[in-house]
């Protein structure tokens, strides 16, 4: 959906303050609030917790940065100086999990620290971002449906994938309230992500077609992108590391019953 907004919120002096850049602060400082306050209850210590979410939050852009402009490099070979322009849009959702992911777990595991653990606490967080930043990418008329013919002049892919965000984070809050063993929300997330990416948003997405199979331009459905290529080796180790992490908590805790 192109609604043609002004990606522009205000001005100081010189520097444009775009809406995508709000959307993106705003989701960042929601999510450390809730991942602080749950930590905190938890006995972490708040300079670590500090220490944690800055580096995530800086691999975590690298990383969406880095992967986006390398599957989109023709954007940017011509001006190579548009890769700093991040306000503008354009970063990668997988690119800024591995980023984050990667010197988190290695932090947490220098720290001695419970990784599941940690990271089940960041999940809300990332919803509340994907909810906010899809919005962004409405007004800044990116991340576009492909084009229709059912009445649609293309799909709001935006705001399928900023619904996508509010599902997942219903699911999470479910799975919650049953107290699942560390690192089962975190699997759970990635095998939702996946799931749902993968059947609605990838598929009306306006990407390129790495491995043409169907395109239907009546709907605006097509398949497949590359994303779609991804997602079902992510689907399998997701809900591997799901039944592992189950599987090993019923044993441990019928092992606790016994004695």
């Amino acid at each position: 959906m192109d609604l043609n907004l002004d990606p522009i919120a205000f001005t100081l002096g010189p520097v444009a303050v775009h809406w995508y850049g709000i959307f993106m602060a705003v989701s960042i400082l929601v999510g450390f609030y809730y991942f602080r306050r749950d930590a905190l209850r938890l006995g972490h210590d708040e300079d670590f917790l500090y220490n944690l979410a800055f580096i995530m939050v800086i691999g975590g852009v690298i990383g969406a940065r880095l992967v986006y402009v390398l599957t989109n490099w023709s954007d940017y070979a011509v001006e190579p100086i548009n890769i700093l322009r991040i306000r503008q849009g354009g970063l990668s959702f997988h690119g800024g999990m591995i980023g984050g992911a990667i010197p988190g777990w290695l932090y947490i595991r220098a720290k001695g620290k419970r990784v599941g653990q940690l990271f089940d606490l960041i999940v809300p967080g990332v919803c509340v971002g994907i909810i906010l930043v899809r919005i962004g990418n409405l007004i800044n008329g990116e991340v576009l449906g492909r084009t229709t013919e059912i009445g649609l002049d293309r799909h709001p892919a935006q705001i399928y994938a900023s619904f996508l965000g509010l599902v997942l984070l219903i699911i999470h809050n479910v799975i919650a309230r049953r107290r699942p063993p560390e690192g089962y929300l975190s699997w759970s997330f990635i095998l939702y992500y996946s799931l749902f990416r993968g059947l609605i948003e990838e598929t009306v997405r306006e990407n390129p077609l790495y491995w043409p199979v169907y395109l239907n331009e009546t709907y605006g459905i097509g398949l497949f992108t590359l994303t779609h290529l991804i997602t079902p080796p992510l689907l399998v180790l997701a809900w591997w590391m799901r039944r592992r992490i189950a599987v090993t908590y019923a044993t441990a805790h019928k092992r606790r019953r016994r004695r």
